[in-house]
């Protein structure tokens, strides 16, 4: 079995996240998705500019959201977002949405990164060499 990264940060729903019935708008969750990747790039030193200054950027090609309770303004919640390595080139992460003070699920969804090079924007079909090293010194090949 593989080992998996995992970055936990709480946070409080800001009031620009609510619609007027006063529950956060559903696109709003994608941004708490993005809040826990950047939390995991800095705890695992994996930042985005890291990729940048590699010569990559990592657009998101898929993005999946499960609904399972509403958070309203005023709530605090729970990001986890979990690596999960795999062999191809390519960035797998899932995430786990919490009430910190119900402790109830609210939301489950995942996201896929790819490669591509940031001056042409050409889809990388193997590992850079520096997320192999990366890799190699999370353990995780």
């Amino acid at each position: 079995m593989k080992k998996s990264l995992i970055n936990t940060i709480e946070q409080d729903v800001r009031f620009s996240d609510v619609d007027s019935l006063g529950i956060v708008w559903h696109g709003h969750y994608v941004q708490y998705f993005e809040d826990g990747r950047e939390a995991f790039g800095k705890q695992h030193n994996l930042r985005y500019l890291d990729f940048y200054n590699q010569g990559y950027v990592v657009p998101i090609v898929n993005i999946q959201c499960d609904y399972k309770q509403v958070l309203r303004y005023g709530d605090r919640i729970i990001i986890e977002t979990t690596y999960t390595p795999c062999e191809s080139a390519k960035i797998n992460f899932t995430y786990r949405l919490l009430n910190s003070v119900t402790g109830e699920l609210v939301v489950t969804g995942s996201t896929t990164q790819v490669f591509l090079s940031k001056d042409g924007f050409t889809l990388q079909l193997m590992n850079p060499d520096f997320f192999r090293e990366w890799k190699e010194k999370q353990g995780l090949i």
